[in-house]
């Protein structure tokens, strides 16, 4: 131990081989013996091999602990690598040569560096994450977007192949948020045009859907969840189905506001203030866009318009169907057919109170009664244009027949030369009546066979004035052939008694030669009371003509009023 100490002086004024000198001093001083000196002094080397072997036991635990942290920070180096997904990396030492505390130093770098990545790498994953649960969040509907969510990362694998599937995962969940924004965006453009249209409150509408849907300014904070769209879908579907109710209706109310208008010739004036109903009769769901077109009140302001012209209508019907009425009456008058004016109007009045035939309807069928009884009148015409020259040819045979009977016709009086053609005129025209009433007649049957009905004219037969007329001509001739003969017996020269000159009496004017010869009445027709009784016989009424006992009973028509054939009631026309 001395000579350990002298070789080292530089340690210190105190060390072992000083200690032990003053040790021997202090012995030898008190005297101890050999035995003690030689206890004492293996006590003090057992003490120094025990200090020896701590120091060698913590050398030993520490190189341990050295070898244990050299084998953690390479296997922590693979597990990080693994976990990266990198199968190399360039700060790894390539030997593994050297002191443990070199090679831990070498390998210090390489995982710091590792370590580093890995955090880069795990909070590029969670904000992948974060943003893909987000996204998913909006679709479901189920979370607040404005929170935080906690994102679990799987520390096992944080390779950039899973990163790049998180990525590819959050590009399709984007490109699907944008797909259902714009459609969200879409439905909310058409909810906005129906709004519009039908004058609905938009924010109040779409507010019901989702509180988002209201906020104009920022369209990425609008719900895109499959709730949200479901219900914009049904809101669009409703409010469509809404549009085309009000425009079937708007269009029923236009349709009977010109229905109405045309009936009661409204002024044009009071038609443009519903111009904006009326524009729209035909258009089609889908072409009407103009805000406001289906409002509520425009509907109902066209429901107050159209009760009200309801409320006008009866009496104005009634006014305009007696025109019309009249119009037909006019017809028939004309075409000489005689039909029952005052129970027409009465009809007409009854199923305009009753309600039970449609204004539009009446009055359409009473046009088609006044085609038909143009058409009517138009197949009468001929006829009735001969029967016109028959009774004034008739007048003129009557008059005739005066003027042959005055005995004064040939006086130089005033006006005579005037009634001297007059008469020519008239025995020419007196002479064609046969024939005319020959072609009368035939046109008259011609037309019953074609028509299947009998002609009649101002309620009386015409074949039935016709053969009357015949058979009273006939007796009229027969008549003046008898007073012609009594006449030439009354001129003969009486031999045997001859008054003296000028006190000769004129011919004595028989009786019958009074009576004024059957012939048309003074209007130009034919007298109607003259027919014949069932068994041909004839007798003479009041006025001194010869007529039949019973008069002719006409037969029905077949043009009716208005109402018989609005009602259903329409007699079935009697043919001869």
């Amino acid at each position: 131990m001395a000579e350990v100490d002298v070789q080292n002086p530089l340690l210190g004024e105190i060390t072992c081989g000083s200690l032990l000198q003053q040790l021997q001093k202090i012995w030898d001083e008190v005297g101890e013996s050999d035995e003690e000196r030689d206890k004492m002094l293996l006590q003090i080397e057992q003490e120094c091999l025990d200090v020896y072997k701590r120091k060698v036991d913590q050398a030993t635990k520490s190189r341990s602990h050295l070898l244990q942290a050299l084998a953690d920070a390479k296997l922590e180096l693979t597990t990080l690598l693994a976990s990266l997904g990198e199968k190399t990396f360039v700060g790894i030492p390539e030997k593994t040569s050297g002191t443990i505390k070199e090679q831990l130093a070498a390998i210090a770098p390489a995982l710091e560096e590792l370590w580093k990545q890995k955090d880069e790498r795990i909070k590029a994953i969670s904000d992948v994450q974060a943003q893909i649960q987000k996204i998913c969040g909006e679709i479901a509907g189920s979370i607040d977007c404005k929170e935080s969510q906690t994102v679990k990362v799987d520390m096992s694998d944080l390779s950039l192949k899973k990163l790049d599937e998180f990525h590819g995962k959050l590009q399709e969940l984007q490109k699907e948020k944008s797909d259902r924004l714009d459609k969200v965006l879409e439905l909310v453009s058409t909810v906005h045009d129906l709004c519009a249209v039908l004058g609905i409150d938009f924010y109040s509408t779409v507010t019901e859907v989702h509180p988002s849907l209201n906020d104009a300014t920022d369209a990425q904070s609008k719900s895109i969840s499959n709730d949200t769209l479901a219900r914009l879908a049904k809101t669009v579907v409703a409010l469509k189905e809404d549009k085309k109710q009000r425009l079937q209706k708007l269009q029923e109310l236009a349709a009977q506001l010109i229905d109405l208008w045309n009936l009661m010739d409204t002024p044009e004036e009071e038609q443009h203030l519903f111009d904006h109903v009326t524009c729209n009769i035909s258009a089609s769901v889908d072409e009407l866009n103009v805000p406001g077109a289906l409002a509520q009140d425009l509907i109902e302001q066209a429901e107050v318009e159209v009760e009200r012209l309801d409320q006008l209508k009866s009496s104005k019907m009634k006014e305009i169907a007696f025109k019309k009425q009249g119009e037909l009456e006019e017809i028939f008058a004309c075409a000489h057919v005689e039909i029952d004016t005052q129970a027409a109007r009465e009809k007409i009045l009854a199923l305009i109170d009753s309600g039970n035939v449609e204004p539009s309807e009446l009055l359409a069928d009473m046009d088609n009664q006044i085609i038909k009884a143009n058409e009517e009148a138009l197949s009468r015409k001929d006829i009735l244009d001969k029967v016109e020259k028959w009774m004034s040819a008739c007048e003129e045979e009557s008059w005739l027949d005066d003027y042959n009977r005055d005995d004064n016709r040939y006086n130089a009086s005033r006006g005579a030369h005037l009634n001297l053609k007059r008469a020519e005129k008239a025995r020419i025209l007196v002479n064609k009546i046969p024939a005319l009433v020959d072609t009368l007649v035939n046109k008259t049957r011609a037309w019953e066979e074609d028509h299947e009905l009998t002609f009649m004219y101002d309620g009386v037969p015409l074949l039935a004035m016709l053969d009357e007329y015949a058979m009273l001509r006939h007796e009229r001739e027969e008549e003046k052939r008898r007073l012609k003969d009594q006449k030439k017996i009354q001129e003969q020269p009486n031999t045997e008694q001859e008054p003296p000159f000028g006190s000769r009496p004129s011919p004595a004017r028989p009786a019958g030669a009074t009576k004024k010869v059957a012939g048309p009445r003074a209007n130009g027709t034919p007298n109607r009371r003259l027919s014949l009784n069932q068994n041909g016989s004839r007798s003479v009424n009041k006025d001194g003509k010869r007529g039949s006992s019973k008069s002719i009973s006409p037969l029905k028509h077949a043009p009716v009023d208005a109402a018989s054939r609005v009602s259903g009631t329409e007699p079935a026309p009697t043919t001869p």
